[in-house]
């Protein structure tokens, strides 16, 4: 049998062809946030074929899942995103994340027992702004788990993540409708109301941190050119390097949307999306492992700099950060100057790079956490 590391690893690409189609099907059917009904069903397939029980709908939450392995003492969380971003579908390869956790997992079932795993892969939702593992979280998900992990697609490899603390507000002005021509004096325009709030933005951010980010897209600005708008709404994040530095923050870009409203007389309605997003705490020595045990399968990583900057993304990992030990290494996919959130980089999320990042990914998590269940030897080559 080898070694627990060699073990996983044929495991791992035993399954390869399975894995590569699993990614490829959710690539090609991209679901958004709460909305991941056919990637919740179809993720944890694999899983349950080699033994793994599945919990669907998992706390409560539709489009999520939970499947387990093993009655180790060290319980091993590998998240598993697959929510896609509007317009853009798997512009952040999701699909391989999913990929990636599900083979880990199926690398590790085979000496789990051996090395005193219990192995838990979490379907976890809506991480492009709707918090999906913060919800799991609130509803006891995490909960005495030993290590979380995950690894995200990238231009590039970066060990460390660095996440912002993030909100996210759904923005809606209402006003009164009119002839634009006939009666314009009878209007209130709501359209208005965010040309006045997007302009005290652009002034706040000479005077915001270096690190702060305020930015957003204005959703719906009116139907008819002849007609007064009397609804509009937008969705706005604020990024900060802390939660506590958010706090602060946000009440200041919250104040140039209350402007919008007494410049032009609209109400003003503000919804969270969300719980803020926390910045990421790093487990120092479980990322040491990983970044050994991506090395030894011929992963470089990245210098600082331009190309390592994805591991600024906010990310709901970063809330279960806070609670359990976890990292959230990026492996690279070789997109460059193609870079996240961008469809060029949508198309890199499938084919040869891609796939091997897909299986360096789950093997370097499953070693990762052999190293956590056991002392760590030498790597396994």
């Amino acid at each position: 049998m080898g070694t627990p590391k060699e073990a996983a690893r044929r495991e791992v690409h035993r399954h390869a062809d399975r894995l590569i189609r699993l990614s490829e099907r959710l690539h090609a059917d991209p679901e958004t946030a709460w909305e991941e009904h056919r990637a919740a069903a179809t993720v944890p397939e694999p899983l349950e074929r080699a033994g793994f029980e599945v919990t669907p709908a998992y706390l409560g939450l539709e489009t999520a899942f939970r499947a387990r392995y093993g009655s180790g003492p060290t319980r091993i969380a590998l998240c598993a995103e697959y929510d896609a971003l509007p317009g853009l579908g798997h512009a952040c390869g999701h699909n391989l994340i999913a990929a990636s956790a599900v083979g880990a997992a199926l690398g590790l079932a085979t000496v789990a027992d051996d090395i005193g795993l219990t192995v838990e892969v979490y379907g976890t939702p809506a991480e492009e702004g709707g918090g999906g593992k913060i919800e799991m979280l609130e509803r006891g998900a995490f909960a005495g788990v030993d290590l979380a992990m995950m690894v995200h697609p990238a231009p590039v490899d970066v060990a460390e993540a660095r996440p912002f603390a993030v909100s996210h507000s759904r923005i809606t002005y209402t006003g009164k409708s009119a002839h634009a021509a006939a009666y314009p004096e009878a209007g209130i325009n709501a359209a208005d109301a965010f040309t006045v709030a997007q302009v005290a933005i652009g002034l706040l951010r000479q005077q915001l941190p270096a690190s702060a980010r305020v930015h957003g897209v204005v959703t719906h600005a009116g139907d008819a050119p002849n007609a007064i708008p009397e609804r509009t709404s937008g969705r706005w994040y604020v990024r900060a390097e802390t939660l506590a530095e958010l706090a602060e923050l946000e009440p200041r870009v919250m104040r140039a949307f209350e402007a919008g409203a007494l410049a032009t007389g609209c109400e003003l309605t503000v919804e969270p999306e969300s719980r803020p997003y926390a910045e990421f705490r790093t487990d120092e020595a479980a990322l040491a492992r990983y970044r050994t045990n991506a090395l030894a399968l011929g992963r470089e990583f990245a210098p600082p700099g331009q190309a390592a900057r994805m591991n600024r993304a906010s990310t709901d990992m970063g809330n279960v950060s806070q609670v359990v030990p976890a990292i959230h290494p990026y492996i690279g996919i070789g997109s460059l100057p193609a870079t996240n959130h961008q469809h060029e980089f949508a198309a890199y999320c499938v084919g040869g790079t891609a796939e091997r990042a897909l299986l360096d990914g789950a093997v370097a998590l499953a070693w990762t956490a052999v190293d956590t269940g056991t002392p760590a030897g030498p790597p396994a080559r």
